[in-house]
């Protein structure tokens, strides 16, 4: 009897213990300063695109995100976003075009030990690649500019920003690039590995002077699947502000994100 009393502690403790590590994990999650290998495949739909609003749009975005350890006290953590997309009439008479868009490659880097341990930031330079298999998928520019980014975790809350600036610098595109992205957050993460997210990722052209901005609202959970952790989320935006070229309307997506152990950098 003591045996099975004995046993029966042992797994509600490591039940508690596995929870409590599950929604510490959920939360760096969040939060890309963490040096949490991770790597997010985000599926998005559009509709409602171009000036006829007639088009619609499937992307697939793969964004490893990979933190390595530096001399001393730094991390440098890489951030590269690979987008596939197929969209259709995204004007009148456009047709359909499948294939693979430009490339954002960016790099923060970031201190391992700040001076509070619930702030983490970073900052670096961002790079877009012209990768686009097709000339409507992609600007046919090189572009450069800064990158960076700050998060605060308080208890179950995170709270956060990233931004950048790009501008085109090389390329045979007919239109220049000076763009402005913004991508504020705040997210709630229960014990249980929940984690409840708003956002909007908001881009400025400054060539046209218009906005673009989708105020999406997601739920995620991280779960085990033999052995690995995966986190799963879905989201609804709304696009409150859209170029003329944009969608409109709503819009839904759903990432798978993988996570692996921290091999270069520990915090």
């Amino acid at each position: 009897m003591r045996t099975f009393l004995a046993g029966l502690l042992l797994a509600i403790w490591s039940a508690i213990a596995l929870a409590q590590s599950d929604a510490e994990l959920a939360k760096r999650l969040i939060n890309p300063f963490s040096t949490l290998i991770r790597v997010p495949v985000e599926l998005d739909y559009d509709r409602r695109i171009g000036p006829a609003n007639g088009g619609k749009a499937w992307s697939l975005a793969v964004q490893p995100l990979i933190p390595f350890a530096l001399e001393g006290d730094w991390d440098i953590i890489s951030r590269t976003i690979l987008q596939f997309t197929a969209q259709q009439e995204v004007f009148p008479g456009a047709g359909r075009q499948t294939g693979l868009g430009d490339t954002l490659q960016s790099f923060f880097f970031s201190p391992r030990h700040e001076s509070r341990e619930d702030i983490s930031w970073g900052v670096g330079p961002a790079f877009l690649l012209p990768t686009a298999t097709n000339d409507m998928l992609g600007a046919k520019k090189w572009g450069v500019g800064p990158t960076g980014g700050v998060f605060h975790d308080s208890g179950p809350w995170t709270v956060g920003i990233l931004a950048n600036h790009l501008w085109s610098v090389a390329g045979s595109g007919a239109t220049p690039i000076s763009s402005t992205f913004l991508q504020p957050q705040l997210s709630y993460t229960t014990d249980s590995a929940w984690s409840y997210t708003l956002q909007t990722e908001a881009t400025y052209d400054w060539k046209g002077r218009q906005w673009s901005v989708p105020l999406e609202a997601s739920v995620a959970k991280l779960v085990r699947i033999g052995g690995e952790q995966v986190n799963f989320e879905l989201g609804a935006h709304r696009w409150a502000a859209s170029t003329d070229s944009g969608p409109k309307g709503w819009g839904w997506s759903f990432t798978t994100t993988f996570l692996f152990p921290d091999r270069w950098a520990k915090r």
